[in-house]
């Protein structure tokens, strides 16, 4: 795990990045288009939007690290944004601990030697 306050660089160069902290990246099924246009729905809104959870962790950043950044370009631009790091890969024990899944009485894993 890369501490907060680190500056990391982009491949090519171009940006800079201040790493602000962890973070696990959800998905929000709310944000996917309503499919009322579909004949394969005929106007109703499909199940996976009605059951389950809104937020889940999104699959395609689970086996890589997600960092809050703040970023600067060659120019001094800054802003803020969520940086996966996807060239990264996390160990099993790494991935448990970053995506855990919450279950009732069960305590969250202990820190990870990373």
């Amino acid at each position: 795990m890369i501490s907060a306050g680190k500056k990391v660089e982009s491949h090519g160069g171009s940006f800079v990045y201040e790493i602000q902290g962890p973070l696990c990246c959800l998905y929000d099924r709310e944000e996917l288009p309503w499919p009322s246009c579909s004949l394969r729905w005929k106007g109703k809104q499909p199940s996976w939007n009605r059951q389950g959870r809104r937020f889940i962790p999104d699959l395609a950043a689970s086996r890589c690290p997600a960092y809050a950044v703040k970023a600067t370009d060659l120019w001094g631009c800054c802003w803020e944004q969520v940086l996966v790091m996807y060239d990264q890969r996390l160990s099993r024990q790494e991935e448990n601990f970053w995506y855990w899944r919450y279950k009732p009485n069960q305590q969250p894993p202990d820190d990870v030697e990373l």
